[in-house]
């Protein structure tokens, strides 16, 4: 028994000294997230922390699908991790920039005072590099930690992203890989390792719909005016494609898997008149591409246990 022992002790200190931490295995990780969540019975308050990933868009797409009653605060930046927007000394690129508008709120006030029903929070990417120099398990676990002790009914989510469209190993088999690799792997494995959370942190699938719903259209040749993934992705008046801010077509995907999540609700399947941060309207969706759009969303987010919403079981 002794030297049981002092192999396990020998163990954990080999382990320490060459960086391990704290982790759940993905059979422990995924039994955290066996009981779904009950449906919200009321309208939300949202409070978004990330960086142009959350863009003023969504949030506001959001409140729109989500009717009367929602509303949000955010704060944001350029390429923001968590840990910039916990920690007062480390700066936030950007900030002045992307929070000068009427939804923005200190996001460690907003946390602490309990008011919000939902924190949905991202991490910057390339998240190879936000986990190495950024701690983001660590940020999970304080931010998680934070929003609950002020109220433990507090939901936590982590809005998943991707990465660049011209990623040199493939943008479809980044998005396939990272999810298990990083986000569930690394973020959630050691954020919630400790047991302190008060609760999991859900996922918000954005990258699974994404891949799910390209796959779906390259297959088709096409659906309306998606033909491809680039239509995802924004093009600027020169016709030059950035390779990883999305269109506002993009952009209302990935505030349809909001909806879907936070409300456990499937988004809607008709098009929808929605305007955008700048005044303007969502360009026109035909009835084909908005119920394809909304019957991706929806299979993924029930075939996805950690969304918190209930699976279809079929």
């Amino acid at each position: 028994m002794r030297l049981r022992q002092s192999s396990k002790y020998l163990l954990a200190f080999v382990l320490t000294a060459c960086g391990w931490r704290k982790t759940l295995d993905p059979t422990e990780l995924s039994a955290l997230y066996t009981q779904p969540l009950s449906a919200p019975d009321k309208p939300l308050r949202v409070f978004h922390i990330g960086h142009s990933l959350v863009n003023k868009d969504v949030p506001m797409m959001l409140e729109q699908l989500a009717g009367k009653g929602h509303d949000h605060r955010s704060q944001l930046g350029w390429g923001a991790s968590l840990r910039s927007h916990w920690e007062p000394d480390v700066p936030v690129n950007g900030f002045d920039v992307e929070n000068a508008h009427p939804r923005y709120q200190d996001a460690r006030q907003a946390v602490d005072s309990g008011q919000f029903d939902v924190l949905v929070l991202t991490e910057s990417v390339e998240i190879k590099d936000a986990i190495r120099y950024h701690k983001s398990p660590k940020y999970i676990r304080q931010w998680a930690r934070a929003a609950r002790t002020a109220n433990p009914k507090s939901r936590v989510y982590l809005y998943e992203t991707w990465h660049e469209l011209n990623d040199p190993k493939g943008w479809l088999e980044r998005v396939d890989e990272d999810l298990g690799l990083y986000w569930e792997g690394v973020l959630l494995a050691q954020g919630l390792a400790h047991g302190d959370t008060g609760g999991p942190v859900y996922v918000i699938p954005a990258g699974q719909v994404m891949a799910r719903l390209v796959r779906e259209i390259e297959n088709r040749g096409g659906v309306d005016r998606l033909r491809s993934r680039e239509d995802l992705f924004f093009l600027n008046e020169k016709g030059e494609r950035d390779m990883i801010h999305l269109s506002a077509l993009g952009n209302y995907l990935v505030a349809m898997t909001h909806y879907a999540v936070l409300y456990h609700r499937p988004p809607p399947a008709e098009p929808r008149d929605i305007r955008l941060v700048d005044g303007s309207q969502l360009p026109a969706i035909s009835p084909e591409l908005a119920q394809l759009m909304s019957q991706v969303v929806w299979s993924v987010v029930t075939s996805y246990p950690k969304t918190g919403v209930a699976q279809n079981r079929r």
